[in-house]
């Protein structure tokens, strides 16, 4: 079971980056503390990955046939991935990381489900064009409403925050429900454990990973590239956990990454485009660009460097 360890520090990463698309909007906006945030997120990533997490892990399990090694070598190629983004403090797509390392896998094995691929990168496409159609219609339907609420200002207040802990209990499900087979298809694949071993495996590793390391990508995320009012900020988690649910139910992981930059650049277009950071968004588009392909790239060496032998003279 030691091979699981790949799995757990990938989910760790996950969670360690991937948290910021939960909370990192309430926090930053001052209406939910870090701590309290962090662990209604945890907690509800557990429950979403055993619940609703068993689509998404038959999905990427069938784009390659992998043998334990080389889902350790996935696993570890994409963790490093996340992690190296993670400290450069760049929401980077964990999706991307995994399926680049298991494209690597399938170069090396001469076997990939284009198919499959095709409908996972077709998902990526829609996921921040799509959250952010979702945030513009969500952000004037509940404007609409909430503007016409005989509520004093302490009343909205409340009423904000109580709207923030319920969008980022559903989103932390969402996530889980998705991203949990980033974490652990690849071992169900190489027939190492079941779905609902993973399943749990992985939600815990990544409730880890939101709860010991995830403080520094949310200033990015929350601050950095749109300043979110609480309002803004209820609405850009909604649409982001609506996004990631649509797509868990088609049975596809997807970035929650790109989703909640997909949100934020909703209401950038709703109160002017002036107001995003583009270097900021410049940054993150590439850090998309090259994710898959870094990982690619490291889940090749480590593949050819395990195969080398030492021949003595």
């Amino acid at each position: 079971m030691l091979a699981l360890l790949g799995g757990i520090f990938l989910g760790w990463s996950l969670g360690a980056n991937d948290a910021s698309n939960i909370v990192g909007t309430a926090v930053s906006s001052k209406m939910m503390r870090f701590w309290p945030a962090a662990i209604l997120a945890a907690i509800f990533v557990v429950i979403g990955a055993v619940i609703s997490g068993q689509a998404g892990i038959e999905t990427l399990k069938g784009l390659t046939r992998l043998t334990i090694d080389q889902a350790v070598i996935s696993s570890v190629a994409a963790a490093l991935t996340v992690t190296l983004m993670t400290v450069m403090a760049l929401p980077v797509s964990t999706s991307q990381s995994v399926v680049g390392a298991i494209i690597g896998i399938g170069i090396m094995n001469n076997q990939l489900n284009f198919l499959g691929l095709g409908k996972v990168a077709l998902c990526w496409v829609g996921t921040p064009f799509g959250a952010a159609v979702i945030t513009v219609i969500l952000y004037r339907i509940l404007a609409f409403f909430y503007n016409r609420l005989p509520i004093t200002l302490f009343s909205a207040d409340r009423f904000l925050r109580a709207g923030l802990i319920f969008s980022a209990s559903y989103g932390a499900y969402a996530l889980g429900a998705n991203n949990v087979a980033n974490v652990t298809a690849v071992f169900v694949g190489a027939g190492m454990i079941n779905v609902q071993a993973a399943a749990l495996i992985g939600g815990a590793s990544i409730a880890l990973g939101i709860l010991t390391f995830s403080r520094q990508v949310m200033e990015t995320v929350g601050k950095k590239l749109v300043a979110l009012d609480p309002f803004s900020a209820l609405v850009v988690s909604l649409s982001m956990a609506m996004t990631i649910h649509l797509y868990t139910l088609v049975g596809v992981p997807v970035s929650s990454s790109q989703a909640v930059i997909g949100g934020v650049l909703g209401i950038g277009i709703i109160k002017g485009i002036n107001t995003v950071d583009m270097n900021t968004l410049k940054r993150i588009f590439l850090a998309w660009l090259f994710t898959p392909v870094v990982a690619c790239s490291i889940a090749l060496a480590i593949g050819y460097a395990s195969r080398l032998r030492y021949i003595p003279l």
